[in-house]
């Protein structure tokens, strides 16, 4: 893997991902799945990537914490957290600080949870494989945890195996799960994407208090705009890998700059924030890999309404004001 030059080492409190590319091997050999992705994150605020399946939102947060596939590699970039450069700690720090200071909150409760042991032991193990205490220990702190989630009946759910619960009832458990030894950061992966719309609500309640009341900063990965809206401080659009747009939530809800970032608004939002108050679809689907890594441009391009001729070229450089950002040789127009 090949880093850029080092810049300044951010702030203690701070996520810092500088020029991340990742690559997956296939058939066609290594295609690049991420390219040259670059955020920062502060402690308090929750950053939201959305884009369509393909865009690189779970392979970003994987290469982040060193949790990729073995057919999966980071080729390039840095991510700091905690001042030290996780793709370069040694493999037993790293896993110290998955589950102590990082924390997972996968797409599927039900396929994270273990069918054979019940839900409190696996509350409570973070606690005993990073505390090194007995169960009999970390048995309250994992009731007091489901509690703060708003679990009312504790015992039963504690002695519960993952399959006597409901979807919404272990989702609450995996929060408490990630929250047990107090992280510092939390990336949550679609999760309420599996729930109906009023568990979805409730859920995305619970983790807005959550992050508010522990000052976390929180990497919030969706699909859906209207979902992370509600909740996010700032969002980034992927597209085919890259990044599109990122802004603060209000600039990017009612000033898209990228027309990808406004084909998903007018998708996915209500009607009085999309086009001229209809509905819409965008057209044509996410992009092959093998199509993005062997031609030059913008991967939107087949799909854009606003496509010039520099966008068959080479992919635009990043352009904004403050701290709103496009990637975009013909941004829409500032309403």
């Amino acid at each position: 893997m090949q880093n850029p030059v080092p810049g300044p080492v951010p702030a203690a409190d701070a996520i810092l991902v500088t020029g991340l590319t990742v690559a997956y091997q296939s058939k066609a050999g290594w295609l690049q799945a991420v390219r040259d992705v670059s955020f920062d994150l502060k402690s308090g605020e929750i950053l939201a990537i959305v884009g369509e399946t393909g865009s690189g939102k779970s392979s970003t947060a994987a290469a982040m914490i060193r949790m990729l596939p073995s057919n999966g590699r980071v080729e390039a970039g840095q991510v700091f957290f905690e001042g030290k450069n996780l793709l370069e700690l040694p493999e037993r720090e790293m896993r110290r600080l998955r589950g102590e200071s990082i924390a997972y909150v996968p797409q599927q409760p039900t396929s994270a949870f273990n069918p054979t042991m019940t839900v409190g032991r696996q509350v409570a193990e973070p606690l005993l494989i990073h505390r090194g205490m007995k169960y009999k220990e970390a048995a309250p702190e994992a009731a007091r945890r489901l509690r703060e989630m708003g679990v009312h009946e504790v015992a039963r759910v504690m002695r519960s195996y993952p399959h006597e619960l409901s979807g919404g009832m272990l989702q609450r458990a995996m929060i408490a799960t990630a929250m047990i030894c107090e992280p510092s950061l939390i990336i949550a992966d679609e999760p309420t994407s599996a729930l109906d719309v009023t568990i979805q609500r409730q859920i995305l309640k619970l983790i807005k208090d959550v992050q508010r009341t522990y000052r976390l900063a929180l990497l919030l990965i969706s699909h859906d705009l209207k979902v992370v809206s509600q909740i996010a401080d700032r969002i980034l659009v992927l597209y085919g890998g890259r990044a599109a747009e990122i802004g603060p939530t209000e600039a990017i809800i009612n000033r898209p700059r990228h027309p990808y970032t406004r084909g998903l608004l007018a998708s996915t939002m209500a009607a009085e924030v999309a086009h001229k108050g209809k509905l819409a679809s965008l057209a044509g689907y996410p992009p092959n890999p093998i199509e993005v890594d062997r031609e030059p441009g913008c991967p939107f391009r087949p799909r854009c309404p606003r496509a010039v001729d520099d966008c068959s070229v080479s992919f635009p450089a990043e352009t904004g004001d403050r701290n709103h950002h496009w990637s975009c040789y013909n941004p829409e127009p500032t309403p």
